[in-house]
Formats: structure tokens, sequence, C-alpha cells
């Protein structure tokens, strides 16, 4: 979700469900000021500004994982051109979020 994407999700209010676990962070002054000036701003609960903008700048985050081309060809594109594994942060870190998505869900995760 971009930015601009969240400022409009706040003037319409859509609903995300969330985790039963809370975390506590404690944060520079001038970055809680702008958080409860945007609480203020949009009329949310500054824990929904801190859960959306922590929620986008994941997303920025994964956007941003560098792709770095292994030797093992996986696939094909649709030009017919190779598909190389990724060595970067991307595989390791999607195995990782999926065993703790699983771990929130009270499951275990597939291998």
């Amino acid at each position: 979700m971009s930015f601009k994407a969240l400022l409009k999700r706040w003037e319409s209010r859509s609903e995300s469900p969330l985790t039963d676990s809370e975390y506590a962070v404690r944060l520079p002054r001038d970055d809680a000021a702008r958080l409860l000036a945007l609480a203020e701003l949009y009329h949310l609960p500054v824990e929904e500004v801190i859960t959306d903008l922590l929620h986008t700048a994941l997303d920025g985050i994964v956007e941003a994982m560098p792709y770095e081309p292994g030797t093992k060809v996986i696939r094909e594109d649709d030009f017919g051109d190779p598909v190389y594994e990724d060595r970067g942060p991307m595989p390791r870190f999607l195995e990782l979020a999926r065993a703790k998505r699983a771990e929130l869900d009270g499951r275990t995760p597939r291998g």
C-alpha cells in the first residue's frame, strides 16, 4: 500500500483484522508529535495510525529488497528468457514471514 492509498484509506475508514499481540515502542518526540497530529487530523486513534504506517513501511521494505540472481534457472519468462533463483534476502524473508504467520495463527508452518 502506498502512502497515498493509506491517506485515502484513512479518509474512507476501512478495517483490517488485527493480531492479539501488542508491541510497545518508544518514539523520538518529533515522530510522536507527527503521529499525534495525523491521528487528530484524520480523527483516528493513534494506535491505528501507527499500525497503518507500519504496514505501509513494511510493504515498502519488501518492495525495496534487492533481487540477486543466482546460478540456477528456475523457469522461463513469457519471452523464453531464463529466470534465475533469487540469492538475495527475499526468499529467506518470505520463508520466515510464512513461519511467523503460522505461529500467529496457532498452526505448524509447512516447510
